[in-house]
C-alpha cells in the first residue's frame, strides 16, 4: 500500500493498486525500520509562481553511459521502438525548490541543490530485467557486495549485506516474487511480448540490487523531484509547459482513467514520448509505474546539498505515480512513501547511472 505526501500532509493510503502487498518483512535492525506504513505532513509557506517552462530537449542530449542489461538486447524501446533501452541522458543539476510547484504545493522554505546526474532515459523494462535474472543476480545465493549502488558524494548509501536477507533465497523464488501473485504481472518465466514492458513487482531490495548489478543506483528523492519537476522551471507534471499548466490526457501519460485499470491498461516504456518527456527528455516520470528511490521517508531537512535521508524509518520513498493511479498521483511535486518491502504490479524502477558526471 502506498501513500502520497506533499509538504502540506499525506494523504490516504492509495488502495486503487489491488496488488500491492507487503511481503510482511519488516526492515532489519541498522539497515531497516519497523511499523505501519503512514505519513508525515510538513508545514505551509507560501512561495511565488516559478517562470514558464521550456520545452523538452532530451532528443538533442547525447547518452551517457549504459549498463550490462542491454548487452545484446535489441533496441526497440521509445515511440518507434527503435531506442536503446538502456539509453542515459544528463540532468545538468541546480537548485530548485523541493516539493514546489506553484499549484498545489507552494512551500518555498526547502531549496536544495543537485549535482548533474545521468539518469535512465526508460524505466527499467521486463527485458532488462531478464537479464539481471539470467546472470543469477538479486538473490541470497548472489547478493550485490557491501558497498554496491553507493552514490559517489553520499556516505554509506551503498548495499549493506544485512540487506541481503530480503531478496529472495534462489533463482525460483524470484521469478516467483516478481509477479507477485498478481494476473497483472508484466513478468514471463520465457521471453515473449512483454519484452518492453516496464518491470512491476519490485520492491525496495529488489530495484536497489537491479541498479547495483547494472552499474547503476537508485536516484535520491531530490534527484527524482528534481528530473520530474524539470529543476527550477518546477513544472507541475514533467510536461508542463508553462510549468504551472495541469493539462493531462492519455496522450501524455499512462494511468488509470476510470474506476478498475489491469494489465490492458500497461503500455511499452515510452509509449507516450516526445509529448509525455521530461524537461530533458526522460520518458515515463508521471505515470507507467511507480519509481523507488533511494531515501527513507522523513519531513524535509535543510540545508540540502545533493542530500539523502538515510535515517532509520517505516517507509522508503518514490514517485511518478502508474498505471494503477489516478491523475492527481502523477504530479511531480507528490511525495510518495510505502514500506520498502511493498510490492504490487505498477511498482517498478528507474537507475541513475553512477556518477555525477565530471
Amino acid at each position: 500500500m502506498l501513500t502520497i505526501c506533499g509538504v502540506v500532509a499525506c494523504g490516504a493510503n492509495l488502495e486503487i493498486d489491488k496488488n500491492a502487498t507487503n511481503t510482511g518483512q519488516s526492515a532489519n535492525g541498522g539497515s531497516g525500520g519497523t511499523g505501519a506504513a503512514g505519513g508525515i505532513g510538513g508545514t505551509t509557506n507560501q512561495g511565488g509562481d516559478t517562470g514558464a517552462g521550456g520545452n523538452n530537449t532530451g532528443g538533442s542530449i547525447a547518452s551517457g553511459p549504459t549498463g550490462p542489461s542491454c548487452q545484446g538486447l535489441a533496441a526497440n524501446c521509445g515511440p518507434s521502438s527503435n531506442e536503446d533501452c538502456c539509453k542515459s541522458l544528463l540532468v545538468p543539476g541546480g537548485m530548485f525548490l523541493r516539493n514546489y510547484d506553484g499549484v498545489d504545493y507552494k512551500d518555498s522554505s526547502h531549496p536544495a541543490t543537485v549535482s548533474g546526474f545521468y539518469f535512465d532515459r526508460f524505466e527499467v523494462t521486463v527485458g532488462r530485467f531478464r537479464a539481471f535474472v539470467d546472470a543469477g543476480a538479486g538473490t541470497q545465493l548472489n547478493p550485490p557486495s557491501l558497498g554496491d549502488g553507493a552514490h559517489p558524494l553520499v556516505p554509506t548509501s551503498g548495499w549493506d549485506s544485512s540487506w541481503n536477507a530480503y531478496l529472495p533465497s534462489d533463482e525460483a523464488a524470484l521469478k516467483s516474487e516478481v509477479t507477485c501473485g498478481s494476473g497483472d504481472a508484466t513478468w514471463t518465466d520465457a521471453e515473449g511480448a512483454n519484452e518492453t514492458l516496464p518491470m512491476g513487482c519490485l520492491n525496495w531490495y529488489m530495484a536497489f540490487a537491479f541498479c547495483a548489478w547494472d552499474e547503476g543506483r537508485l536516484p535520491t528523492e531530490t534527484e527524482w523531484h528534481f528530473a520530474a519537476g524539470g529543476g527550477d522551471q518546477q513544472r507541475y507534471y514533467p510536461w508542463s509547459n508553462p510549468s504551472t499548466s495541469t493539462a493531462i490526457d492519455e496522450t501524455y501519460a499512462v494511468y488509470c482513467v476510470g474506476d478498475s485499470c489491469g494489465f490492458a491498461d500497461i503500455f511499452p516504456v515510452g509509449s507516450r514520448s516526445p509529448k509525455g518527456d521530461g524537461r530533458w527528455g526522460h520518458a515515463d516520470l508521471s505515470g507507467s509505474v511507480w519509481e523507488w528511490a533511494l531515501d527513507w521517508y522523513a519531513p524535509l531537512v535543510d540545508p540540502c546539498d545533493d542530500c539523502a535521508n538515510l535515517t532509520v524509518a517505516f517507509e522508503r520513498t518514490g514517485g511518478g505515480g502508474g498505471w494503477a493511479w489516478p491523475a492527481s498521483f502523477l504530479r511531480a511535486a507528490a511525495r510518495s512513501l510505502s514500506l520498502p518491502t511493498t510490492t504490487g504490479a505498477a511498482i517498478g524502477v528507474r537507475c541513475v547511472r553512477i556518477g555525477p558526471p565530471s
